[in-house]
């Protein structure tokens, strides 16, 4: 078998088993919560009578057992339906496709700017190890690293949002405007705050890790050498450090996704950005089953895309490191 085919059946299953896996975790974690569906969807202190709480659980299939429920989800999946959802009360696929994109594009923004910042951090404060510089990324990135996503983005919001004005306190589009009349400039507007605050952690490990690697290279024998034929150290990691330090820097940038993923939650709550992360809160406290098995597959797919794509750039940064190959 030709080993380009073979690679891809083998991830294809990988990814089809860790689907199911997620699929049955999160089904189970949902239906073992406390909270009840029936009473989330009328209403707890609503006068609905025992008659009308058992049509709804019948109309959403909630009667059922747990594996009836379960397998008609997957069988229904199979033929491209995802359920509809209890929250929103439509499709799951419907509402996936109309807030993955302003996901995407808050995670996509976030994602560049702690991958291109924490990179050029770390590289410059590895470069000028013990200087006042380096004093400040180091310690900058401690604190960032220690401190929850949804408090810096109650920070951000309080200070340039209420103080200064300079952003909108939330949304993803100013109130009051058609979709259609929504400009790029207005969009960006509203994304810049979010995205900030989801790629602050990530700018953090990303640039402690390309610091303590531009460090290790700057004492290895051939930078040493290279010193003693006059070259300059900006044009030794020029020419040296950038490369080696370049796949870490992907393996760092490219796992992060999950994380991302997780970060996107709490961001978009504190802003109010209708995004998967806002759905996923209101799907958790609605006992959402639909919803929340769609979210987690849509997740568990955007996060093994990125370890595909960080695997595949390997082989592009160091052609000696090849998906199954040996070294050499």
């Amino acid at each position: 078998m030709n080993p380009l085919l073979k690679h891809v059946i083998n991830t294809m299953f990988r990814m089809i088993l860790l689907l199911v896996g997620v699929s049955i975790v999160t089904f189970l974690l949902v239906i073992s919560s406390p909270i009840d569906p029936v009473d989330a969807y009328v209403g707890a202190e609503s006068n609905v009578s025992q008659e009308q709480r058992e049509n709804v659980a019948k109309h959403w299939g909630l009667n059922k057992t747990p594996v009836e429920r379960y397998v008609t989800w997957l069988s229904n999946l199979m033929h491209g339906d995802m359920g509809t959802s209890i929250t929103y009360q439509m499709p799951v696929a419907q509402i996936l496709g109309s807030r993955f994109l302003a996901s995407l594009t808050l995670m996509a923004v976030a994602w560049l700017i702690s991958g291109v910042l924490g990179f050029f951090l770390g590289v410059i404060s590895g470069a000028t190890q013990g200087s006042f510089f380096d004093k400040c990324v180091k310690t900058f990135c401690f604190v960032l690293s220690s401190t929850p996503t949804f408090w810096i983005g109650l920070l951000l919001l309080m200070l340039f949002s209420v103080k200064l004005g300079w952003f909108p306190i939330g949304l993803s589009v100013p109130i009051g405007k058609l979709s259609s009349e929504v400009t790029f400039l207005e969009r960006l507007h509203h994304l810049i705050l979010p995205a900030f605050t989801l790629s602050i952690t990530g700018i953090s490990s990303i640039a402690l890790h390309t610091r303590q690697k531009i460090i290790d290279i700057l004492k290895t024998d051939y930078v040493l050498f290279a010193r003693a034929r006059g070259e300059s150290k900006w044009s030794i990691i020029k020419r040296h450090g950038l490369r080696n330090i370049a796949i870490p820097a992907v393996t760092l940038q490219f796992a992060s996704f999950s994380e991302l993923f997780g970060g996107s939650v709490l961001a978009e709550n504190v802003f109010s950005y209708p995004g998967l992360g806002s759905a996923v809160s209101a799907a958790g406290l609605k006992g959402d089953v639909p919803l929340l098995l769609g979210i987690a597959l849509c997740s568990v797919i955007f996060v093994f895309a990125g370890n595909l794509i960080a695997n595949l750039l390997y082989g592009i940064l160091d052609p000696q490191i090849r998906e199954g190959g040996k070294l050499g």
